[in-house]
């Protein structure tokens, strides 16, 4: 995938950039729910930034609002220098298609479709050109290279969520956002998820934003965000941002 404004995009050192981001929701009438507080954040490019913090402490909000999935209450939200919290609706379905990659805990597969369609899906979508030798090597990458011609409804949720790292990894976006991508594995089997997603965000133009609830895979992550009631609390390793005040 090419960036918008290559050249002066990879010059930046952030690719993603939020100031004064505010998420509040309104589940009653009179009622207001402050999800995000007024959050400052920035990962870096060949980073994979790791987001942790407490149940309910809003990382998955964070991680939505950043990949402009969820609309912001106020602040903004930058990525690769377009401002994705000021898009409407289709601009920024064609702009997360253009240059982001997801890795969710619904995987978001077809499940009448094999594996092998479901990775050819998103090239046929763009009209971009499929190479099934980089698909079988991608799974042999993940161990399940003998899945390609299986339904994914006879997949376990495991395997499941491979094939949906695989279809991302294979779509080369510019950044990949994943919400706790080893959640539904087992230790080794996260571990190879892990090892690929550090592999993709260790190149000077790429970045990879993951929620996680586990120690181990934060401990991989080059800069770790502690999220609480909203606020960013602390950062660790290298990492330019600031908790709102």
């Amino acid at each position: 995938m090419k960036h918008v404004d290559d050249y002066a995009v990879r010059q930046e050192q952030f690719p993603i950039h939020t100031s004064g981001l505010c998420k509040q929701v309104s589940p009653r009438r009179g009622e207001t729910i402050t999800l995000l507080d007024n959050v400052e954040f920035s990962a870096r490019w060949g980073n994979m930034t790791g987001i942790v913090g407490p149940s309910g402490s809003g990382k998955s909000t964070l991680l939505y609002c950043l990949a402009g999935l969820e609309p912001v209450s106020s602040g903004s939200v930058d990525i690769l220098g377009q401002r994705i919290s000021s898009m409407g609706p289709t601009a920024s379905a064609r702009f997360r298609r253009m240059h982001l990659g997801f890795v969710f805990q619904s995987y978001n597969l077809v499940p009448s479709m094999s594996v092998e369609d479901n990775l050819r899906l998103p090239f046929t979508l763009r009209n971009a050109r499929w190479s099934k030798s980089q698909a079988s090597n991608m799974l042999t990458r993940l161990g399940i290279e003998e899945l390609i011609n299986t339904n994914v409804n006879l997949l376990s949720g495991g395997e499941q969520q491979r094939v949906a790292l695989a279809r991302t990894l294979l779509s080369e976006p510019d950044i990949i956002f994943a919400d706790e991508p080893t959640g539904a594995l087992d230790q080794d089997t996260g571990n190879r998820v892990v090892n690929e997603l550090s592999t993709f965000a260790n190149h000077q133009d790429r970045a990879v934003i993951m929620v996680t609830h586990s120690p181990e895979v934060a401990s991989r992550c080059n800069t770790i965000v502690r999220l609480c009631d909203g606020r960013i609390t602390t950062a660790d390793r290298n990492y330019t941002l600031r908790a709102g005040i």
